[in-house]
């Protein structure tokens, strides 16, 4: 057992029915309340970090500088962390600064130009 496996305590209060309705379901499995309690944790934060949308949050949070890198490997994973942290630096870093290329026509003379809209035209 690691470090981070040992017990913690933890005190919360709960609807009264929700307690009853947990210790018959423990009676019934012939299991205890924290065991239960533990597992439907487990199985929240499992669900909850696959969705997109949680994952979608951590990674705009992450790019805000709302979450720092340790908490982003606590919510998805150190792989998905660490692919964050990836497209971060790429998002930080100056865009390169290339010419267009003289030699080729990419739209096949069909370029179209457009001007870009003034505070008065919006």
């Amino acid at each position: 057992m690691s470090a981070s496996d040992d017990p913690r305590r933890v005190h919360f209060q709960s609807p009264e029915y929700l307690v009853d309705r947990l210790d018959a379901i423990a009676e019934l499995f012939d299991t205890d309340r924290t065991d239960l309690l533990v597992e439907a944790i487990r199985e929240y934060i499992e669900e909850t970090a696959d969705s997109e949308t949680f994952q979608e949050l951590v990674a705009t949070k992450y790019y805000d500088d709302q979450l720092e890198f340790e908490t982003v490997k606590q919510l998805v994973g150190a792989e998905t962390a660490q692919r964050l942290r990836l497209l971060k630096a790429d998002l930080e870093d100056e865009p390169l600064d290339l010419a267009a290329p003289d030699d080729v026509d990419i739209y096949d003379d069909d370029a179209m130009s457009v001007e870009a809209a003034t505070d008065d035209d919006r």
